[in-house]
C-alpha cells in the first residue's frame, strides 16, 4: 500500500543528492511531486524521468519571489501542497572559521535558514486554510554534534533544527506538523567540502570510522526518513530532530 497517495509536495533542492532520493520516493509512494532546483536542466530531467507526477520549476530558495512562484506553480499544476520539503543546502569547506569569507558566510545562511523564512510566508497561509500540512526541513547532525572546520555551516543547521521545533510549537493549532531530518554526512555533491580533503577511499574511511553503523548517508536513508514524517503514521509527532546518523551523535 502506497503511503502518500493523494498527496501533494515540494522538494527544494530535489534535482539530485537527498533531494531527488525524496522525490522518487515520494512518487513511488503515490504522491505528485514539484521539484524545485536552482539547476532547473537537472530538475526537468529527474520530473520527466519520474512521469507525469512530477514537475521541475526553477527556483532559488534565497529569493522570496521565485519561492512563491514555486508554490503557485505547485497549486496550479497540483494543488495546494500537504507537504512540503525544505531540502536545499549549502556549506563551505572544511576550514579554519576565520578563513571562511563574509560572502560563503552570508550564502550559507540564506540556503540553510533564510530560504524556511521565504517557504515559511509561502506556505504557511495555505496550509492553515486547510488545517493540515506537513513541513520537513532537513537540518543536519552538525548542528547537534559540530565537527570543527564547519563552525558556521554548523550554525546554520542549528537554527534549522531549532527553527523546526519553533515552528511546529507556533503551527501545532494550525494542524500543521514540522520536524527536522538531520543526516550525516552522505555521498553527495558536498561531500569533499565537508571532508575538506578529496574525495576517495582512504578519505571517507577516515570519516565513516566516527559513524558506528560504518557507512556514509544514502538518499535512500534520508528519503525513508521523509516518506515516514510526511505519512499518516507519524500523525503525532512534530518538533523532532531525528538523527540519520548511523549513531553518529551517539
Amino acid at each position: 500500500m502506497q503511503q502518500l497517495t493523494g498527496k501533494i509536495a515540494i522538494v527544494t533542492g530535489a534535482a539530485s543528492g537527498f533531494g531527488a532520493g525524496i522525490a522518487r520516493a515520494y512518487i513511488a509512494e503515490g504522491a505528485q511531486v514539484v521539484i524545485a532546483d536552482l539547476n532547473h536542466d537537472a530538475g526537468r530531467a529527474l520530473a520527466e524521468e519520474l512521469g507525469p507526477d512530477a514537475s521541475a520549476i526553477a527556483c532559488d530558495v534565497t529569493n522570496a519571489e521565485q519561492v512563491r512562484a514555486a508554490v503557485e506553480h505547485c497549486v496550479s499544476r497540483f494543488g495546494v501542497p500537504d507537504i512540503v520539503v525544505n531540502n536545499a543546502g549549502a556549506t563551505h569547506r572544511n576550514q579554519p572559521m576565520l578563513d571562511v569569507d563574509e560572502k560563503t558566510f552570508d550564502r550559507i545562511y540564506a540556503v540553510n535558514v533564510k530560504s524556511l523564512y521565504h517557504m515559511a510566508r509561502a506556505v504557511v497561509p495555505l496550509m492553515r486554510e486547510r488545517k493540515s500540512g506537513v513541513i520537513i526541513n532537513v537540518g543536519s547532525v552538525a548542528g547537534i554534534r559540530p565537527r570543527p572546520g564547519l563552525t558556521w555551516y554548523n550554525g546554520s543547521k542549528g537554527a534549522a533544527n531549532m527553527l523546526s521545533k519553533s515552528m511546529a510549537v507556533e503551527l501545532a493549532p494550525d494542524g500543521i506538523r514540522v520536524n527536522a531530518i538531520c543526516p550525516v554526512m552522505g555521498a553527495t555533491a558536498m561531500l569533499a567540502d565537508f571532508m575538506g580533503v578529496p574525495d576517495t577511499p582512504e578519505n571517507r574511511a577516515r570519516f565513516t570510522a566516527s559513524i558506528p553503523l560504518g557507512r556514509l548517508c544514502e538518499p535512500r536513508d534520508v528519503a525513508n526518513a521523509a516518506v515516514f514524517l510526511a505519512s499518516d503514521s507519524s500523525d503525532f509527532l512534530t518538533g523532532i530532530e531525528m538523527p540519520v546518523d548511523g549513531g553518529r551523535v551517539i
